[in-house]
């Protein structure tokens, strides 16, 4: 019936596109998210004219950025002439998004306050969940972004269907529908839409993706966005396999706090696998443990940490120690492989170096630096060292880091891993301050 009722809307609508009518139920209060983009238009489109029969309450939500002027009030204009065409209850939100940065991208802050936005919609019952216009194109998009990252499984799951929120649901219904299909569909129509002219930057990794990148991959395989969005769905799929036997496997295995004379455990931070037990399990098996008893602790694993903490655990004599990043000590037991808060007499973690342009993951940290002119150059984020020197934002001229730390009143083993990232013989960042540097440096925690 339900498939019945799917193929019935789309042809009567003339679309084709495969939409994921099951994703809502009737009876459903739903929001539309409408940027004023192709895919928005279409989706709130085919949901005014689908509404009635699917049984669900319809309107749409609009955020204005403030990042593009005069064109982000044009883009206001035209979903609010849309939803009043297609008679819809429209709700508009007014952001600072360069105000609400705090350390991230713009389009991390950007979608951060939107979220925060639909959740209290949905934790006030204007709605029960939140439709987005998200596209085949986007998922092969962010599935690529996600492996250039390092990603791991979960990474590579890319955009889910459904994303479960406190109070109610993201919707990704249009997830199977090409880019290229909804403007052939709009056009078909005669309808219009409104084009972000950031869309054309490719000082953003993901235009770069999907302006550069991508169309090169279809040089090779014109299939190539269809086989990444089949990767996220085989990946998702292993992920929910997965969660549950490590749910199981971390009950047997896995024990907090440190074991105590007499039996028991001593309550605490640390975190314990029982090594013999762990060797006989399958190399797949026990990288997955080692990351969800560092998760447990506090921890963010990238693949060489994990691979340490592994040979650690399965290789390793008692008493071998190793520091791990934001502070984390790994030990080894005769029994056990122990992770907790550790101290080092000194800073032990290994510089990591890459290019710039680009991204990359280092000690917990999400950096992401953009250079004028495209220009090439080696970048490294490591640990201060004696000699360093910063030039502060604000300040009249370069200070020693040694002396920013004592002056942020940073000690112990925390200042000997405060982290720095060098450019061209240039500190161009430093954890906790600004300064004045112009090698375009995001930096985002990431644990």
């Amino acid at each position: 019936m339900k498939a019945e009722l799917r193929l019935n809307l789309g042809v009567n609508l003339g679309l084709g596109l495969g939409l994921d009518w099951g994703l809502l139920r009737a009876g459903m209060r739903v929001a539309v998210a409408v940027s004023g983009g192709a895919d928005s238009v279409a989706l709130t489109l085919a949901l005014a004219e689908c509404a009635a029969e699917l049984g669900i309450g319809l309107q749409a939500v609009h955020v204005n950025h403030r990042l593009r002027g005069a064109e982000s009030d044009e883009d206001e204009a035209f979903v609010r002439e849309l939803a009043k065409r297609l008679g819809l209850e429209l709700r508009v939100k007014h952001v600072d998004t360069e105000g609400a940065r705090d350390g991230d991208g713009l389009e991390e802050a950007a979608r951060r306050l939107r979220y925060q936005w639909w959740d209290e919609l949905m934790a006030a019952g204007v709605v029960d969940a939140v439709a987005t216009a998200h596209t085949l194109d986007d998922q092969a998009e962010t599935v690529v972004a996600k492996l250039l990252r390092g990603a791991w499984t979960k990474g590579l799951a890319g955009i889910f269907p459904v994303v479960e929120r406190a109070r109610g649901r993201i919707l990704r219904p249009m997830l199977g529908v090409r880019r290229a299909e909804v403007e052939a569909w709009l056009g078909a129509r005669g309808e219009r839409w409104r084009e972000d002219s950031t869309n054309r930057e490719t000082v953003f990794t993901r235009n770069r993706i999907r302006h550069l990148l991508l169309p090169e991959l279809e040089r090779w395989n014109p299939q190539v966005k269809e086989h990444l969005a089949q990767m996220a769905t085989l990946a998702r799929d292993e992920e929910s396999y997965w969660e549950g036997e490590m749910e199981r496997l971390a009950a047997r295995m896995m024990m907090t706090g440190r074991p105590v004379r007499g039996g028991g455990r001593a309550a605490g931070e640390t975190v314990a696998l029982d090594v013999v037990r762990l060797a006989g399990l399958d190399v797949a098996v026990q990288r997955r443990l080692l990351r969800v008893a560092a998760e447990q602790a506090g921890a963010t694993m990238n693949f060489d940490a994990t691979e340490t903490l592994r040979t650690l655990a399965v290789e390793g004599r008692a008493g071998e120690k190793r520091t791990l990043a934001g502070g984390w000590m790994a030990e080894r037991t005769a029994r056990e492989l122990r992770l907790s808060r550790g101290t080092v007499a000194e800073a032990t973690l290994e510089p990591v170096r890459f290019m710039t342009p680009g991204e990359v993951e280092a000690f917990g940290w999400q950096f992401e630096v953009r250079c004028e002119g495209g220009a090439r150059n080696e970048a490294v984020v490591r640990p201060w060292r004696a000699g360093d020197r910063v030039r502060l934002r604000h300040s009249s001229g370069p200070k020693k880091v040694k002396e920013v730390l004592e002056r942020m009143k940073v000690s112990g083993e925390e200042r000997q891993n405060w982290l720095v990232m060098e450019s061209g013989g240039e500190i161009v960042w430093m954890q906790g301050v600004e300064l004045e540097s112009q090698a375009g440096v995001v930096a985002k925690r990431i644990q």
